[in-house]
């Protein structure tokens, strides 16, 4: 009897213990093995693929719940209207660690109401050069700014119980071609400007998952690389979260689950049954490998209380006022006043008349892709001048600049030569690649479609996506002149116009205008061929032919009568996009109209959005003013009216160096790939943004941590603390000695006098944020630690500093410094 007692009691322990992960008590590690345990080979195999685009899937019979996942950094986009916060890049500017966590924390709030899990963000790639499409969501160029605004940005959305993810690891620094272009980059520049944000996200953020990028880092797939993820990430790091790709970012199954991936998105094309299974049999692939990346998602799902807590969307989802507040606080502290002259700024009170003109003033400007955020309402610039000046006149010119929609209708096309019926031949094909017979053809009077709303395309035989389409047809002017042919689209285009290729825009993008400029002979045919086609996401295409004639009288006009002039301009979701790189000119007319109306007007005001530099050289010395406003969100009307008029202090210091023009990048010749290899060699090494200017003849446009404010603040009484080992402690002073009250951000650069190698001539290690009443003045302690004096040593395979003596640099940007100590570190 004693004996079965004894077996029965063995049993029920047993069972106990194989289903720990039922017990909410029990430590997270037991419930990971346990469940881990209880599954089958096929189950986590299928579990390592996502599934309906931003799901992981759900067992029901082990009771693991559906995990949903949401884009992206400025919003939680993927489940309707939402919060629009500003763009990542003008959070770096606030240089403000708090507005970074409060920012986290709102949106793990809206990822909570729309039963989310996971977080897409934040993106900490490294700003190489201005014109990288996804530079408006990343942190700037310095590797340290970057890295502690995201610690406090990823705090913030865990704070909520939403698991955060740091991408893209590593080397996305450019959208040009990035599926297939390999970022070669040596070991040291790579551990000391393009991973420490990442260490960072890891080891003090304690951020739960990590997405790969698309590109090649020397040579090999981000999602196939043994030495980031596994040796340094998993290994040094000992992150113990979970990878996943990026979407469609996976290409071969078992080098991915070799090379550190866990979690192939959106689907397992890969990494599935039908590729691991003859792996694992062969003993290519072992089964313990496949268990550890489940093991990292179970973790994750048990450690966020995923698994005892349903998450579920609520059941009416309103506009929060409340995260409506962070998104202006956001706003306002990352706007950055890059010229003031003659003090024309803050816009006086009394201002009897105000003349808003440009293409960006009535619209919500916002960076593309998948970032792109449709709020429940917005404000304009338009709208935030008119509320915070009530009493003024306000003039709004906003058509000054034409459209492509205004000459699409228009646009002298004819089926062929000699004919008068207007508009192209079109073909369309069930494929991307304008291969075998078309599955419909017509003839269409204009190209100017949407993939839903009034201009949808409802062709027979063709999905919404996974398509491509051929135009073909001539063009016919009655009168010889230059004319611009304009197309936009939203996947891939090319242009024909008798046999030359003059656009070529054959990439995955979101919807991107490109002109090109030729002069046409009267009643002469020019053979078209304009071919096209859609992958994933929306669909839109639109082409016309115009004669390019561009009056800006109206602008002018309402220039001439204000007392203020306010120009809007800048890139916007079409021409500054995850999926291409952009310009480093502003869109076409836009420099034009700038000159035109400060020529009328010398009292005016630009006020510009990008996610960084562009080319400013034609406008910028006759312009008395100049706000950079990034993308700054739903409440970025409210935010550019409050500084304009002097409601708020500006306060915003560039995360990155503005150059005078783009041969002044150090990256300039060899930003893109030139001989066609799909290599691109970052020669320029540590020498990024400041580190390169500090040391180069050639100065930039803008210093990084420049900005302008309506006060002055005053530096003093530097004083360094330290035992000789490698921490330290600074204080000093800062007294606000103007008449407004405002904030300063304080920078401390470090700067090595004799190494034994070679160094950068100052790096940041330390900054600070100070709210300053007029008048007032506080003391600031920045404490630095080993890593404000190390470098990665090549040859230790690890970091490290030597002994010697250092200068501490405390200043308000990379090049105003004002207080310079010295401390010997043993």
């Amino acid at each position: 009897m004693r004996k079965h007692l004894i077996i029965a009691a063995l049993v029920v322990t047993a069972m106990a213990h194989a289903q720990a992960y039922k017990d909410a008590k029990a430590p997270v590690e037991d419930r990971v093995k346990s469940l881990l345990d209880a599954m089958t080979l096929d189950e986590k195999i299928d579990y390592i693929g996502g599934y309906k685009d931003f799901y992981i899937r759900e067992i029901s019979r082990l009771g693991l719940p559906q995990i949903k996942m949401t884009d992206g950094p400025v919003g939680t986009r993927n489940y309707g209207n939402t919060t629009a916060y500003p763009a990542t890049v003008l959070a770096a500017a606030s240089w403000d660690r708090n507005l970074a966590f409060k920012l986290g924390e709102a949106l793990g709030v809206d990822a909570r109401e729309r039963g989310v899990h996971i977080l897409l963000a934040p993106g900490v790639n490294i700003y190489r050069a201005p014109m990288n499409g996804r530079n408006f969501e990343y942190l700037g160029e310095d590797p340290y700014l970057s890295g502690e605004m995201a610690v406090g940005y990823i705090k913030g959305v865990q704070s909520q119980k939403v698991v955060a993810t740091v991408k893209h690891f590593a080397a996305n620094n450019q959208e040009w071609d990035r599926n297939h272009v390999s970022s070669d980059i040596d070991e040291r520049t790579l551990r000391e400007i393009y991973l420490p944000a990442f260490k960072a996200a890891v080891t003090k953020g304690n951020v739960g998952a990590v997405m790969d990028s698309y590109n090649l880092i020397n040579g090999e797939h981000a999602t196939q690389q043994n030495h980031l993820n596994n040796e340094i990430l998993k290994g040094e790091w000992k992150f113990d979260g979970l990878v996943m790709s990026d979407w469609v970012a996976t290409y071969d199954g078992v080098a991915a689950a070799k090379g550190g991936l866990d979690l192939e998105m959106p689907s397992g094309t890969f990494m599935n049954r039908k590729t691991l299974l003859p792996a694992i049999k062969s003993g290519a692939l072992s089964e313990e490998v496949i268990d550890d990346k489940v093991r990292r998602i179970l973790r994750v799902i048990f450690r966020f209380g995923f698994y005892d807590t349903p998450y579920k969307a609520v059941e009416t989802i309103k506009d929060n006022l409340q995260n409506g507040q962070v998104a202006l606080d956001v706003a306002r502290g990352g706007m950055v006043l890059l010229k003031n002259e003659d003090s024309v700024l803050p816009i006086n009170k009394d201002v009897k008349t105000i003349a808003v003109i440009g293409p960006n003033a009535d619209l919500n400007v916002a960076g593309g892709g998948s970032s792109y955020t449709e709020p429940f309402h917005y404000v304009t610039l338009l709208k935030g001048i008119q509320e915070a000046m009530p009493n003024a006149k306000v003039v709004y010119v906003g058509n000054s600049i034409p459209q492509i929609e205004n000459y699409v209708a228009a646009s002298p096309l004819f089926t062929d030569k000699d004919s008068k019926t207007s508009g192209l031949k079109a073909e369309f094909f069930n494929n991307k690649n304008l291969e075998g017979k078309p599955v419909a053809q017509m003839v269409t009077p204009q190209v100017n479609f949407t993939s839903g709303g009034q201009n949808a395309i409802v062709v027979k035989g063709i999905g919404e996506t996974d398509y491509s389409a051929r135009y073909t047809g001539v063009v016919r002017v009655a009168k010889a002149d230059m004319y611009k042919f304009s197309v936009r689209g939203d996947d891939g285009f090319r242009l024909y116009v008798d046999g030359k290729l003059v656009i070529d825009m054959w990439s995955d993008h979101a919807a991107t205008l490109k002109s090109a400029e030729l002069e046409l002979k009267a009643n002469k045919d020019y053979a078209i061929k304009l071919e096209y086609y859609q992958a994933t996401g929306g669909a839109s295409l639109a082409f016309a032919v115009f004669k390019d004639a561009v009056d800006f009288a109206g602008a002018v006009k309402a220039a001439k009568e204000a007392d203020v002039a306010i120009v809007s301009v800048g890139f916007n979701s079409s021409s500054e996009s995850e999926g291409f790189d952009r310009s480093f000119e502003l869109p076409e007319y836009q420099d034009k109209l700038i000159q035109a109306v400060t020529k009328a007007n010398p009292k005016t005001v630009v006020v510009l959005n990008a996610g960084g530099n562009l080319n400013m050289q034609s406008w910028l010395p006759q312009t008395k003013a100049l706000l950079h406003a990034w993308y700054p969100g739903q409440e970025g009307g409210t935010a550019v009216a409050d500084i304009l008029t002097g409601r708020v202090n500006p306060s915003g210091k560039l995360p990155a160096s503005f150059e005078k023009k783009w041969e002044d990048n150090p990256t300039f010749n060899n930003y893109y790939d030139k001989d066609g290899d799909k290599r691109v060699e970052y020669k320029e090494g540590l020498n990024v943004g400041y580190r390169y200017y500090d040391s180069a003849v050639v100065k930039p446009q803008f210093a990084f941590g420049y900005g302008l404010s309506y006060t002055m603040f005053e530096y003093s009484d530097l004083n360094i603390t330290s035992n000789g080992s490698a921490d330290a402690t600074l204080t000093f002073k800062i007294k606000n000695a103007g008449n407004f009250d405002g904030a300063e951000v304080a920078q401390v650069y470090v700067h090595q006098v004799n190494s034994p190698v070679a160094r950068p001539a100052k790096e940041l290690k330390g900054f600070y944020k100070i709210f300053l009443k007029k008048g007032e003045t506080k003391t600031v302690t920045i404490k630095l630690d080993a890593d404000a004096f190390s470098y990665f040593k090549t040859d230790k395979k690890a970091f490290g500093y030597d002994a010697g003596t250092f200068e501490i640099l405390v200043g308000a940007a990379s090049d105003d410094i004002k207080l310079k100590g010295t401390i010997t570190v043993k």
